[in-house]
């Protein structure tokens, strides 16, 4: 009887070393980038083979098959995030401490306009079921609704708290994550009204997001230290695997079922489902501020913003050494 729950016991450890087991990730090279300044969101087109890199007042784009830094967008200050809409040719970049949004060719990377947005627009999302831009507003706590195609402004949204980053669900539906409040909100795109929010409990302060557009599944990484898997249509978190401190990035890969969380704490957290339950991979060794994250869904590889810090003076905020700025590539 003994022995027989030994081997039970033994074949069990088995099955959680099994699921436990490393990815093959890790950190396989990097992009130099250099200049000054801090970063915040940046974007993949994994069809047109680009990086779009948020750089304090500009964007960096990067070939995603050579490494190479191939083109600047200049004048975004205070630059969060990039959005692109590719059958329409157009980019648009969240101008933070412009109050607006940037409009550029992707093409030629030559910016085409400006459209006024509320205060410090964060994240920026566009939604190709109803051909809108959203640019998401910290600290007017509302949605700015664009129409892609005239880069007229349609409607502003007001939001129950500040939001953070934003997902679309390729079927008219645009998510966001509250961070003051802990919530998801469900945004109608052609309506441009909100028509759901639910808690994301016992997360707290939410701010990466990603989604699974297949299994209708949202994954937010909140500040103390969980990722809350929720199921936006029956408004409830299903899931809350831990994660590494400081994250502010997530990211979900089909090919491989992986959810990420880039962590500022120098780890990225790999999450998959396994009959069911959500498990926690591996946390692979990053970086130090590698906070951010995009996810290349052709090579399935990981990148990830970062840059080496000055000693700060009386514990005020961390300044960034010149010409350290640099993107991660995570791969096997």
């Amino acid at each position: 009887m003994g022995r027989l729950m030994l081997t039970a016991a033994g074949a069990l450890a088995a099955v959680a070393t099994a699921l436990a087991a490393a990815t093959g990730y890790h950190v396989i090279g990097d992009i130099q980038i250099g200049g000054e300044g801090g970063w915040d969101y940046l974007t993949a087109d994994a069809t047109a083979r680009r990086l779009y890199v948020s750089h304090a007042t500009h964007v960096v784009v990067v070939d995603l098959d050579s490494n190479k830094v191939v083109g600047d967008i200049p004048d975004t200050p205070g630059v969060h995030g990039i959005a692109i809409a590719p059958e329409l040719n157009r980019g648009f970049i969240s101008d933070g401490r412009g109050n607006t949004v940037t409009i550029f060719d992707l093409k030629t990377l030559k910016t085409t306009g400006t459209v006024p947005t509320g205060e410090n627009p964060d994240s920026i999302r566009y939604d190709a079921a109803s051909g809108r831009v959203f640019a998401f507003n910290g600290r007017s706590k509302s949605a700015t609704a664009i129409d892609a195609k005239t880069s007229n402004v349609v409607a502003t949204i007001p939001l129950p708290g500040k939001p953070e980053f934003s997902v679309a669900d390729g079927k008219g539906r645009v998510y966001v994550n509250i961070e003051d409040t802990s919530e998801i909100v469900e945004i109608d795109a052609a309506k441009a009204t909100v028509t759901k929010k639910y808690s994301l409990s016992p997360c707290d302060g939410p701010s990466g997001l990603a989604i699974d557009t297949k299994s209708r599944r949202l994954f937010s990484v909140c500040s103390n230290r969980l990722m809350a898997i929720s199921d936006p249509d029956a408004g409830k978190v299903v899931a809350t695997p831990a994660i590494g401190a400081g994250s502010d990035g997530a990211a979900f890969d089909a090919g491989t079922g992986y959810a990420f969380s880039s962590n500022g704490d120098g780890t990225l957290t790999v999450v998959r489902q396994t009959e069911g339950k959500w498990d926690v991979l591996e946390n692979i060794a990053t970086e130090r501020g590698a906070r951010t994250i995009a996810v290349d869904e052709t090579t399935h590889k990981v990148y990830l913003p970062t840059a080496r810090t000055a000693p700060s003076a009386g514990g005020g905020r961390a300044t960034f050494l010149p010409n350290t700025f640099k993107v991660l590539v995570v791969g096997k």
